[in-house]
């Protein structure tokens, strides 16, 4: 008989179970391993969608900042565009006022000139040239769609104003007078707009103008005098004096 046998069986059963218990630890280490593994990628997949969602959070947000700017942005230009809007508005009622404007004071305007016109025919006919020229002016301003209303008021009444300080001056020049014998060089000399005289320079004949008659009429002899100290004070070659002059009216004329 075998004086080992109980001692035997336990190392084989030992040398046995060896392998099958280094199998299972490899097996376990892999399986953990394994588990690792698919916890670190688990964890590599949540940070991405922890990455990708802080990243929508903070273009979210930048969208809701953006809405808000753009909202303010929005109501402020349609503040503006209101206020544009009733500015607009503003204009063209100005504008149609202007129209109706236009349309009242432009005839108004035109009979003024007709007015000046029709009066400096009628007037003494002094500066005929100037005058007529102004006039002329005038009449080729108000058709003018490039001049403001304005402007052409003023330009009328700048033309009133001439002709109304004709009435409280001096004025001698000298000129051509139409006679029959044809043009001769005369001195005019014209109180305000009362009277229109002329003298010759060599000072032997002097006249007037009959507004009635609408011609000049030659005067006698004693008006040479004081009608050549006339001339001489409106040009400033003689002190102001006290000037005898006929002076005759129509009425006086118009009587028989």
């Amino acid at each position: 008989m075998n004086p080992y046998p109980h001692r035997l069986l336990p190392a084989v059963l030992l040398l046995a179970s060896l392998p099958l218990s280094a199998a299972s630890l490899d097996a376990a280490l892999d399986e953990s391993q394994r588990l690792a593994e698919e916890a670190k990628a688990s964890q590599g997949r949540i940070d991405a969608l922890d990455d990708a969602s802080r990243d929508m959070l903070n273009e979210y947000r930048a969208a809701i900042q953006q809405a808000e700017a753009l909202k303010g942005y929005n109501a402020q230009m349609h503040e503006m565009t209101a206020a544009q809007s009733k500015e607009l508005a503003g204009y063209q009622q100005q504008l149609d006022g202007i129209e109706r404007t236009q349309q009242t004071v432009a005839p108004q305007m035109q009979r003024m000139v007709e007015v000046l016109g029709e009066f400096i025919a009628a007037d003494l006919p002094f500066l005929p040239e100037e005058r007529g020229d102004r006039l002329a002016q005038l009449q080729e301003l108000l058709p003018q769609p490039n001049v403001s209303l304005a402007e052409k008021y003023r330009r009328i009444l700048e033309a009133y104003q001439i002709e109304s300080d004709y009435g409280r001056t001096l004025e001698a020049w000298r000129g051509e007078l139409q006679a029959e014998g044809g043009l001769r060089s005369v001195e005019f000399f014209r109180l305000g707009r009362v009277m229109l005289y002329y003298q010759t320079l060599d000072g032997h004949e002097s006249g007037w103008w009959n507004p009635q008659a609408r011609r000049w009429e030659i005067l006698d002899g004693s008006t040479r005098r004081p009608l050549a100290q006339a001339i001489a004070i409106a040009r400033q070659q003689q002190a102001p004096a006290y000037l005898h002059l006929p002076v005759k009216t129509l009425a006086l004329e118009a009587k028989p």
